[in-house]
């Protein structure tokens, strides 16, 4: 069945070069090697090269420059990261060796991992100096590789990317705000495929062969079906990694961007369409009413604040009073303590507290979970207004001294006074403001939506304690960025 002519102008799989490139079966595989070969870059010079930040690879272009760029890449393009992700080809090694498995524990098929996977990296990225260390920062990496190898050999599915990833937890939160997202054409299609290639795939050790029976549309406007073999085999590609149906797919959420499905489908049905930004965020069917979902999104919004609140005066006269009253000389305790507070018990208290408040507003007996669940995709614009507003600032203050660290690790002599020009002062101060008001308007909206969708009449009421939070978190983040903030792996030379 043809799809209406608006619906095709939206798939970038059709533009002729970029489209025939993502469609490529090796499309992916040269994305990810040469970001593979980046990474061993990085670890190499992470063992051998200078041990100062500023002066490495190892430290400069994941904790300075990936960061400044994956958050304008997120807003602009979608999840680009995760679809060349070098780790990835240490996984489609491991199923072609593993070729069995079984499923991840299904007590762990959540974001409860992913919290504690974000916890655990930003409270090592503070305890650890891992910014300022690139030996350590090396073996962060290989870990990496090493734990995408171990759990996709053992598992079926890729549990490292859905479920395990800190990289990309981060990204699949903050993708839901992408102007791109897998859609199949024609569910009738799929309804009527009989193998499911999207998510199965179609490698097989040996070569297949069946028929499905497709409807097709007539030039009169009728319908047909049609008979198409169907070949399955060495040269297949896998399925989706993270086990997403693509008829069912409604949001962003855990989609890689890999487009295995583009290529599994035998009958070339899925697209990669352009969507209005933040669509799915104003849809509150799509988002399941899971505590693990919602406290997701809402924790990671709150561990912007605290990361980049890590990094201005007030975090080091806190830790002395704390070490004062509570005579704790020990930093790991001390850090760990502000870190449970700020990123785990302050979130998920004033969240139930809101709710709550939300309830006794508006007179109504919604369960706290749905209207926790149903308000948590308002975190998701201010929560990525603060995490580009912190990432933007180090990337901003010298874009370009990625060039002379890359030039000394070549071992040509860099050119530090002509790259190391900050950015104005002025310009990365507008372009923090723009973020935090954009994102916290775009919350507000969405907090308001959902209010008068669940409460009616009483819809302004339930707002109310949404909409004060919302403003306490984004006056907060206004206050942070008006301090002075560490450089953290960034020098100015010359």
């Amino acid at each position: 069945m043809a799809q209406p002519k608006s619906f095709r102008a939206r798939n970038i799989l059709t533009l002729p070069l970029l489209g025939a490139f993502l469609r490529w079966r090796w499309g992916r595989a040269v994305l990810q090697s040469i970001f593979f070969l980046l990474a061993l870059l990085l670890i190499i010079d992470g063992f051998t090269g200078p041990q100062l930040a500023p002066r490495n690879l190892a430290t400069v272009a994941p904790w300075v420059h990936y960061r400044g760029l994956i958050v304008l890449v997120l807003l602009l393009m979608g999840n680009l990261f995760c679809m060349a992700c070098p780790f990835h080809l240490s996984r489609s090694l491991a199923k072609r060796l593993s070729k069995r498995g079984r499923r991840f524990p299904r007590h762990l098929r959540n974001k409860w991992l992913s919290i504690a996977a974000l916890f655990t990296i930003f409270f090592l990225y503070e305890w650890l100096d891992l910014w300022a260390s690139p030996l350590l920062t090396a073996w962060v990496i290989i870990a990496y590789i090493a734990a995408s190898f171990v759990l996709d050999a053992i598992f079926t599915e890729s549990p490292f990317c859905k479920y395990v990833c800190p990289l990309g937890a981060f990204n699949f939160a903050y993708s839901t705000l992408s102007p791109t997202q897998i859609q199949v054409m024609n569910p009738q299609i799929c309804a009527h495929c009989q193998g499911k290639e999207c998510v199965n795939g179609s490698w097989s050790p040996q070569r297949l062969v069946r028929t499905d029976t497709i409807p097709v549309q007539t030039p009169d406007g009728g319908l047909t079906y049609e008979a198409r073999q169907v070949e399955q085999g060495p040269q297949g590609v896998l399925g989706c990694p993270t086990t997403l149906y693509p008829p069912q797919l409604r949001s962003n959420m855990d989609c890689i961007l890999c487009l295995d499905c583009v290529r599994a489908c035998p009958h070339q049905n899925i697209a990669l369409i352009a969507r209005p930004p933040a669509s799915e965020l104003f849809r509150p069917h799509l988002w399941l009413k899971r505590w693990d979902m919602a406290l997701f999104v809402i924790i990671l919004s709150f561990m912007g604040l605290m990361n980049a609140f890590g990094m201005v005066p007030p975090v080091y006269a806190l830790q002395e009073q704390l070490a004062q009253t509570f005579a704790i000389r020990s930093e790991f305790i001390l850090l760990a303590l502000i870190f449970l507070a700020g990123n785990i018990v302050l979130p998920i208290s004033l969240t139930l507290s809101a709710a709550y408040l939300t309830r006794i507003f508006t007179r109504q007996k919604h369960p706290l979970r749905h209207i926790v669940a149903a308000f948590a995709p308002a975190f998701v614009p201010l929560g990525f207004g603060i995490w580009f507003a912190h990432y933007a600032f180090h990337f901003l203050i010298t874009p370009l001294s990625i060039v002379p660290v890359l030039q000394e690790f070549l071992g040509q002599s860099g050119e530090w006074a002509r790259f190391s020009t900050p950015v104005n002062a002025d310009i990365i101060s507008f372009i923090q403001a723009l973020a935090l008001l954009g994102g916290f308007a775009l919350s507000l909206l969405i907090a308001q939506q959902t209010a008068l969708r669940l409460f009616k009449r009483q819809g302004m009421l339930g707002f109310l304690p949404w909409a004060l939070l919302l403003l306490v978190m984004m006056g907060f983040a206004f206050a942070i960025f008006t301090m002075p903030m560490e450089m953290r792996g960034s020098a100015l030379m010359g």
